[in-house]
């Protein structure tokens, strides 16, 4: 059986940040699979072997997991809230890049393949404020990009049962973190606040717009969890779904107060209530993930937002 790692999506914020990690872990044998171009990659992936592929088309995914042992699937077309409910039809085109992927590994000695799924399968009418990997059944999840995440889980399943394929299955909630820098339009809560506190204390005019009330809650993930979480229930075996989250439930307005302590203001809060905000509630129920694992994410979401905020902040200071 083969050791060699393969990465897709390995040119976004997850999946560089996974190479960067095995790496670390003293893994050699890795190959990154990026829909950029690879001289996009920085110098300390010079181990790395580089593809540049498309992997909505089959024979792209068949080139990408020749010969591997290891397969994580991080690609996908993802952003906030306002993105995904805008561009459904490319949501749902991601499921071929699963579908091509569990295609091509089907029918080697694959050793184990992670696909990241998302607390978008949820739906605030199935139960909540905290969900536990069942409630995302009967099916009703967000539309586009949460009804891709559903289909590819059941077809990762439906392969791990019929063709012996050793699938892991996490469901990722909202990541963050330091370096997560998103295009225009593109951004989830966190980096969305995040931009406007710096922005609000830069410009010395001290108010911020809130989607909704702000009073919807979630559950995060701080990227240095998520990354371990992967590490680890890629090496336990852990078929899941599982979710991958903190499980504190913190509020926007929550979000937002942490920042105003972090950055030393206080702003006048304007609530925009025509806004897309989703589910009013989606927290993460751990106890699958603790009772498989022994271990779940534990970064305290103000740590977390203030190593992403001093990031942020260093970079808006350096481009004025």
């Amino acid at each position: 059986m083969s050791d060699k790692i393969v990465i897709c999506g390995a040119g976004g914020y997850v999946g560089s940040r996974l190479v960067r990690f095995l790496l670390g872990k003293g893994y050699e044998d890795i190959r990154a699979v990026s829909f950029r171009p690879v001289n996009t990659w920085k110098e300390s992936f010079a181990r790395v072997e580089n593809l540049q592929l498309d992997l909505r088309d089959r024979e792209s995914c068949e080139r990408a997991v020749a010969g591997a042992g290891y397969v994580y699937n991080l690609a996908a077309k993802v952003g906030g809230i306002g993105y995904i409910a805008n561009h459904r039809v490319e949501g749902m085109l991601s499921s071929l890049i699963n579908t091509h992927l569990v295609q091509a590994i089907s029918q080697s000695d694959i050793r184990g393949y992670f696909f990241s799924s998302s607390s978008c399968v949820y739906h605030s009418g199935n139960s909540g404020p905290v969900f536990k990997e069942s409630d995302a059944y009967p099916a009703n999840p967000t539309d586009g990009y949460g009804w891709e995440k559903l289909f590819s889980e059941r077809l990762c399943l439906a392969f791990a049962d019929e063709m012996k394929v050793p699938v892991r299955i996490a469901r990722f909630h909202t990541i963050y973190g330091p370096g997560d820098v998103r295009p225009a339009g593109q951004s989830h809560v966190t980096e969305s606040m995040c931009e406007k506190v710096i922005a609000a204390k830069l410009s010395g005019k001290h108010e911020i717009t809130i989607w909704g009330d702000g009073k919807q809650t979630r559950s995060f993930l701080y990227i240095d969890d998520c990354i371990e979480g992967i590490y680890r229930i890629m090496n336990a075996g852990l078929r899941g779904p599982v979710n991958l989250a903190n499980s504190a439930q913190v509020s926007v307005n929550d979000i937002v107060t942490m920042l105003e302590e972090i950055a030393g203001i206080k702003l006048t809060r304007f609530y925009n209530n025509s806004a897309v905000v989703g589910q009013q509630d989606k927290c993460s129920d751990n106890t699958l993930l603790r009772s498989s694992l022994g271990w779940e994410p534990s970064t305290p979401i103000k740590t977390g937002l203030e190593r992403m905020y001093e990031d942020y902040y260093n970079r808006a200071v350096s481009k004025k």
